[in-house]
């Protein structure tokens, strides 16, 4: 990866496009909202793998990420909450949960970041 300077921040040019990072919301995405962003989703594409190879059905998935910054310290993500809406699933709670637990433990920006930032899950069904 390569990120040339601009004026106000950093792009990146990617096969899918370009991604323009800056610390100011109004020149690019924030650093940290790529790094929440890319825990969530990860989370989320993991599980949604999950509950395929378990020949559960869902019609949706929508994700919430709660976050916490020790403003004390250089502002550090310190908590990262996922909480995923699962609509229309034929499965049971156990198996949700279940089904949570193995995409922590399989994705690979969760195991990444897991020795500094808490990633905690919940979710409900719809």
């Amino acid at each position: 990866m390569e990120f040339k300077m601009k004026e106000n921040g950093f792009q990146g040019e990617f096969e899918f496009g370009t991604l323009d990072v800056s610390g100011n919301e109004e020149f690019g995405f924030r650093p940290f909202q790529l790094l929440v962003s890319s825990v969530a989703v990860c989370s989320g594409g993991v599980l949604r793998k999950v509950l395929e190879k378990k020949r559960i059905t869902y019609d949706d998935i929508t994700i919430q990420a709660d976050v916490t910054r020790n403003e004390a310290g250089a502002n550090e993500v310190t908590d990262i909450h996922l909480h995923f809406n699962i609509v229309g699933s034929s499965a049971s709670d156990q198996q949700i949960e279940k089904s949570l637990e193995i995409a922590k433990r399989n994705c690979p920006i969760v195991q990444s970041v897991k020795d500094s930032i808490q990633v905690t899950e919940s979710f409900k069904q719809m």
